[in-house]
């Protein structure tokens, strides 16, 4: 069964849990203990650590979730309806492979069963057993990352937490439709790899971009299936890492308000957060991340997948070649525009999509500027 692969909470956790008030968060989430499992019949949120951190070259011994658990429980919950469960620890296997593998199980099971994973990890390079998890499901994946780097590297090279990108592209089955960053700061990246993520089609914002308008990160989120943040885009003066030491990055108030357009997104399945260098300064900072993305989720308006076309305003804009359309929500306002399907080619996607957009690229529309990401998509669409 996948859930052999979880270790159950330590009684450190447990006693603290106990000694809370009745009203904190900790008091309010079903527990995996030593004497039982919770029933996820009526979970929608689990939250799953991985004490795995051999991809960032760190040793086992010294990744530790409990300060994380700690400062999240001891947080009182928003006006919240949904359970909440913490399923325990994947601990580190024989090798790391057998880590990928354990965390593979047990996401591809929760996704099957419609509860949102909430992966407190090691490295970012569990980001590629979580990509995995969809492979069962069949599906075309969108990933975005919040991230001051885009993580290519070599492709015969060990899978590690600055690699994990480049197997995403090249390794099959690859059902990777579209990858997205948030806040990449250039001087992190070559101009290799800048030039790469223009040539496949992705979407990437440098950190100023996002800083200056947060806004413009919602349809990124909008459209994404997997969520992943390396927690050293958060400049250190915010996050309390002085042993990565990072002058730039976002701030506690910007990184918070990413996380909760995340849980706002009907799309998003898994969230996770990775690279933390496990002191208790930077777990205050992770619990409020983890809190706002289950207050976001708390706010999902149930629009994706699109049911009747009833429910939003048409708009078509004629151009010199093309003919968008767009559709704009009754219930919130937001805007798509359409992917069309093109019959006589392959196209990765079957049939006309809807893209999530901004009512900025409505406007740049009608002035005759197509919308960069609707020109992507559309090539990304086409294998």
């Amino acid at each position: 069964m996948e859930f052999d692969f979880l270790t159950p909470l330590d009684e450190e956790i447990l006693e603290f849990i106990n000694g809370l008030s009745s009203q904190n968060l900790g008091s309010k989430v079903v527990l995996h203990t030593r004497e039982d499992f919770p029933d996820l019949s009526k979970i929608r949120l689990a939250i799953v650590g991985v004490k795995e951190n051999r991809g960032a070259h760190i040793e086992i011994e010294n990744t530790k979730l409990s300060h994380i658990r700690k400062e999240l429980y001891g947080l009182f919950p928003g006006n919240w309806e949904a359970s909440i469960a913490d399923l325990g620890n994947i601990l580190a296997g024989n090798d790391i492979e057998d880590t990928y593998f354990a965390l593979k199980k047990v996401i591809a099971y929760l996704l099957k069963n419609k509860i949102i994973p909430i992966v407190i990890g090691g490295s970012q390079d569990l980001t590629y057993p979580l990509y995995r998890a969809f492979d069962e499901l069949e599906q075309m994946v969108n990933v975005a990352s919040i991230d001051s780097k885009f993580d290519f590297g070599a492709a015969d090279r060990p899978l590690s937490a600055n690699s994990y990108l480049t197997k995403m592209i090249v390794e099959e089955p690859n059902n990777l439709f579209n990858y997205s960053n948030l806040g990449y700061q250039t001087y992190y990246n070559s101009q290799e790899e800048i030039d790469l993520i223009e040539k496949l089609f992705f979407d990437a914002y440098r950190l100023g971009e996002v800083s200056n308008n947060i806004s413009i990160a919602e349809p990124v989120f909008r459209d994404a299936d997997i969520v992943s943040v390396d927690l050293t885009c958060v400049k250190s003066s915010d996050s309390g890492n002085f042993i990565t030491f990072t002058p730039n990055g976002f701030n506690g108030k910007e990184i918070c308000s990413l996380s909760r357009y995340a849980g706002i997104s009907d799309k998003v399945s898994i969230f996770g957060i990775f690279n933390h260098n496990n002191s208790k300064q930077e777990a205050v900072l992770i619990a409020q991340i983890v809190w706002y993305f289950i207050e976001g989720y708390h706010y999902r308006s149930n629009e994706y997948p699109f049911g009747s076309r009833d429910n939003y305003l048409k708009y078509i804009v004629p151009l010199e070649d093309e003919e968008l359309v767009f559709f704009k929500s009754h219930k919130t306002e937001r805007w798509w525009i359409e992917i069309p399907f093109i019959s006589n080619v392959n196209n990765k996607l079957k049939r006309n999509t809807l893209l999530p957009c901004t009512y900025e690229d409505y406007l740049g529309a009608c002035a005759n500027e197509i919308p960069e990401r609707w020109w992507k998509a559309q090539r990304k669409n086409i294998v």
